[in-house]
């Protein structure tokens, strides 16, 4: 496979953890630990416009999940409870202790499974615009093909103008990245997760999360309909639960200064709580 130059301003880091080789970008800082999962198709690169507003007040910590960036691409492992595995022993490895896991989208189911298979691990659980999809359930509002088309361009050398119609409201910067580092995604990762959001029931996670939860979602997203939002609230009765306005799914792509501040307005209180 081949990568793209990592220009960034965090350390990039590999280790061995769950029988993988994983990647996470580092960006050091005295705060709290901080852990970003990202979706589905958004290798760590992609959100440093993200961790370094996050870092003023927290180590942060991006991570590669399995199959994207530099992380190892097997050919298996791409169910919720191996994601988890895997995230629980990348945080051991770097000595991170109960740190918050921020995952949006697939990384929030991902940080779900974290909270509810490994629940000491976490100190925190930001669970932003998760999809519910699952056995039983309407499937997720967008189809796999984009999915796979784009990915396909990427590896072939897609431009910003390629990622464009997908993504129209987004800056050239954040178009030149996902160009950059899509391809950097295995196909087959993609879609079995992309599959798995339909057969496996994230609902059944989030009562077992011992960790306190904010649940963020963007007011505009398809993903968290309103319809679903009072099962979420009976399944995590003690969650923090905030929406953010002018938001859609991709969230910080759509409201970056609203989306840190709900999300550091939510640290900040389990700093200063006893």
């Amino acid at each position: 496979m081949t990568t793209p130059p990592l220009d960034t301003r965090a350390y990039s880091v590999q280790v061995d953890a769950n029988g993988i080789r994983q990647h996470c970008l580092d960006y050091g800082g005295n705060g709290p630990p901080l852990v970003i999962v990202p979706g589905i198709t958004m290798p760590a690169a992609c959100v440093e416009f993200l961790a370094l507003p996050l870092s003023e007040r927290h180590r942060v910590v991006s991570v590669d999940p399995r199959g994207r960036g530099l992380s190892e691409q097997p050919d298996s492992g791409y169910e919720l409870t191996t994601y988890a595995d895997d995230l629980a022993a990348l945080i051991a490895a770097l000595g991170l202790e109960r740190p918050i896991v921020l995952g949006h989208s697939m990384g929030a189911r991902i940080a779900a499974a974290l909270g509810a298979y490994h629940p000491r691990v976490p100190g925190a659980v930001i669970l932003a615009d998760p999809p519910l999809t699952g056995p039983g359930r309407a499937p997720y509002p967008v189809p796999i093909d984009p999915y796979v088309d784009s990915l396909r361009k990427a590896k072939k050398g897609a431009t910003a103008d390629d990622m464009r119609p997908a993504f129209p409201t987004w800056s050239d910067e954040h178009l030149e990245l996902r160009a950059k580092w899509l391809g950097t995604c295995s196909e087959a990762a993609v879609v079995e997760t992309y599959e798995r959001f339909h057969t496996e029931d994230v609902h059944a996670l989030l009562p077992r999360i011992e960790a306190p939860v904010l649940f963020v979602y963007g007011a505009e997203s398809p993903v968290v309909p309103p319809d679903a939002l009072p099962e979420v609230h009976r399944l995590l009765p003690r969650a923090r639960f905030a929406a953010v306005e002018r938001a859609g799914h991709m969230i910080p792509w759509d409201n970056l200064d609203d989306f840190v501040a709900v999300v550091l307005a939510f640290t900040g209180e389990l700093r200063s709580s006893p």
